[in-house]
């Protein structure tokens, strides 16, 4: 048996660990932090209603021995919106207000596309940069948008730049362009007849996947030049960072440098291996524990191999030999995910263990030669922006997608971070704690970064893709990936940060981004840190917001010293609109169940007015 080492720079680091496998769902809910219900919010990071002011006060450590008091205070509108002048705070009223609008917001494509027509584009533009595309991104190029940067960093408020121009298609073209790059050569010879899981298959229904999508830009795959145009434009983003503030973050989509169909067969192979390790847990009556609680019997485990027909009896005991043994005599999920030998082709990486008998069979029945050039051109554009990134002192974060590409994305992203992590956290990987398998994800990675001494990087967010994800899950037929409701999706938030927080004070080489607009996760964390003496100028912990939204929280932490971060886009104003219509979108949500923000405003206008700051102008 054999499989694949991805490429000569993955190599460097046993190119059989691609094998990781992602774990099954499980409901892993914990009962101890019990947050307040947001009837109306979405699982998506938002703004969340406190009935008090938000003051935490954090212990910070001086030199490990001197311990200081941080009072930080949410309501303090005078901090919060001190980089703002008048004009921008009356913007973000106005833009706030607009969307919770129903109609506006429903006919919002619509209402521009009119506006373009009756203004024309010049005072088109104009209007849009007085309201949503001024609110919401922060200019069309890499140097529009150094005055904005420069302001927030003066204010203690990073960036993490998002080059946000998509493709401006109908419905069917979109669908059109899915299916092409999602199916491949030998599935429509099998018409239909394949062992595909029907999750892992694109389905023409599905196909526009901007559908039900909050937030997240969407990539379309055209052809192997338009994947590298798109590799460009992250490199410029990656430069654009280093030369506008220290030790930024720049965003990357794995849909954008390649074919899909790779990232949902690969996908596909992952969770079947995973099943397959379950199924040998479950020979040995350890199939109800915790996963990495599950530690195979060594002998036993080579018996079923044998009896299963996997492989002779010398090769599976050769499979366990040297540093591949667990020291116990002993195989848990991580010595697994290394068994798998080396070979030249990536797609003798599609094999999959049939569960009826036990051979291992391709997942598709051939792979043309231009199919396995564009999987390896695939990995070959993460490694080139990986290098970049470090090169220019830049970390990367790799976004989340849907379930379905989900698990190969994080298997490659964890490639990155055996590569890129040794030194210093520079690939961030993110996870979605909407998705019922999230502590699972996140336990599994922490301990693979500890037993092999490199720095754990991660965003954790709510998830951007939930409508989408359950739609498709009913329609087409299998379990849904997301958590029953807000409340688990809070509780499951809790649970990987803290475990995440706790390795952190055992273990320094620990990093999260705390990427929330949720006021309750924001005071928890701090109150964590507090508890740990972990002070925020170790810069372990950062905190990241999207542009234009939630300002009460990034600022007043920024200038009390803790590493926080807006998500900033940019880009032309035509080819952002995309982008703009999913936040006027969102923002009808969360301002329709949260007056919140829009209180703040209005507070710090009314403060302004009768202290005589009506002219009030910045100074940084």
């Amino acid at each position: 048996m054999s499989y694949c080492k991805v490429l000569p720079a993955v190599a460097r680091v046993k190119p059989a660990h691609l094998f990781g496998v992602r774990l099954r769902s499980t409901a892993a809910a914990s009962t101890q932090h019990k947050e307040p219900k947001s009837e109306d919010a979405p699982p998506d990071p938002s703004c969340t209603v406190l009935e008090k002011p938000c003051e935490v006060e954090l212990i910070s450590r001086r030199a490990h021995t001197e311990r200081q008091r941080i009072s930080i205070d949410f309501d303090n509108t005078q901090e919060a919106y001190k980089s703002k002048d008048m004009m921008e705070l009356l913007r973000s009223l106005l833009v706030f207000k607009l969307c919770t609008i129903d109609f506006l917001v429903d006919k919002n494509k619509e209402l521009m596309d009119l506006s373009k027509k009756v203004l024309g584009q010049r005072l088109f533009e104009k209007l849009m940069k007085m309201t949503f595309y001024g609110q919401f991104v922060a200019g069309e190029d890499q140097n529009a948008i150094k005055p904005l940067i420069e302001k927030n960093q003066a204010f203690g408020v990073g960036s993490v730049l998002d080059y946000s121009v998509e493709e401006d298609l109908t419905q069917e073209e979109a669908e059109k362009k899915e299916m092409d790059s999602c199916v491949s050569e030998a599935e429509k010879e099998s018409h239909g007849m394949d062992h595909r899981e029907k999750k892992y298959k694109a389905h023409r229904q599905f196909g526009d996947r901007r559908g039900g999508v909050i937030s997240a830009r969407t990539y379309f795959y055209a052809d192997e030049a338009k994947c590298d145009h798109h590799m460009e434009t992250f490199i410029n983003c990656i430069k654009a960072s280093a030369g506008s503030s220290v030790d930024g973050f720049s965003a990357i989509k794995m849909t954008a440098l390649g074919r899909p169909q790779f990232l949902l067969q690969f996908s596909e192979v992952l969770v079947k291996w995973r099943r397959f390790f379950n199924l040998l847990a479950s020979h040995q009556g350890k199939d109800g524990m915790a996963i990495l609680e599950q530690k195979l019997e060594l002998e036993q485990l080579q018996d079923s191999l044998i009896k299963l027909g996997v492989g002779a009896k010398s090769d599976i005991e050769n499979w366990f030999t040297g540093e591949k043994l667990g020291s116990s005599g002993t195989i848990d999920l991580l010595d697994w995910n290394s068994l798998i030998n080396d070979t030249t082709k990536i797609s003798n990486l599609l094999v999959v263990p049939n569960m009826e008998s036990g051979h291992l069979e391709p997942l598709l029945s051939k792979f043309t030669d231009e199919e396995e050039k564009q999987m390896k051109r695939m990995l070959q554009r993460m490694d080139v922006l990986a290098k970049h990134a470090v090169e220019n002192g830049v970390r990367l974060m790799v976004d989340a997608e849907q379930t379905y590409f989900q698990p190969a994305i994080s298997r490659l992203t964890l490639e990155m971070q055996r590569i890129f992590n040794r030194e210093k956290p520079n690939i961030f990987n993110t996870y979605q704690c909407y998705l019922r398998e999230a502590y699972d994800n996140v336990s599994v990675d922490v301990e693979l970064s500890r037993r092999e001494g490199w720095y754990f990087g991660a965003k954790l967010v709510r998830g951007a893709y939930m409508y989408q994800e359950r739609s498709r899950a009913a329609e087409i037929g299998y379990e849904d990936p997301i958590n029953p409701d807000y409340e688990a999706t809070n509780r499951m938030y809790h649970k990987c940060l803290e475990y995440i927080l706790e390795e952190i004070n055992h273990n320094r080489m620990a990093n999260v981004m705390v990427a929330s607009h949720n006021e309750d996760t924001v005071k928890f964390t701090l109150e964590k840190m507090n508890e740990t003496s972990l002070s925020p100028t170790e810069n372990k912990v950062y905190f990241g917001q999207l542009l234009g939204m939630c300002d009460q929280i990034s600022f007043p932490l920024g200038q009390a010293g803790f590493p926080v971060y807006k998500y900033v886009p940019y880009g032309p104003v035509n080819e952002v609109i995309p982008y703009l219509s999913r936040r006027a979108q969102e923002n009808r949500g969360f301002m329709k169940g949260s007056q919140r923000e829009r209180s703040l405003l209005w507070k710090e206008l009314k403060r302004r007015l009768f202290s005589g700051q009506l002219l009030y102008k910045p100074v940084y």
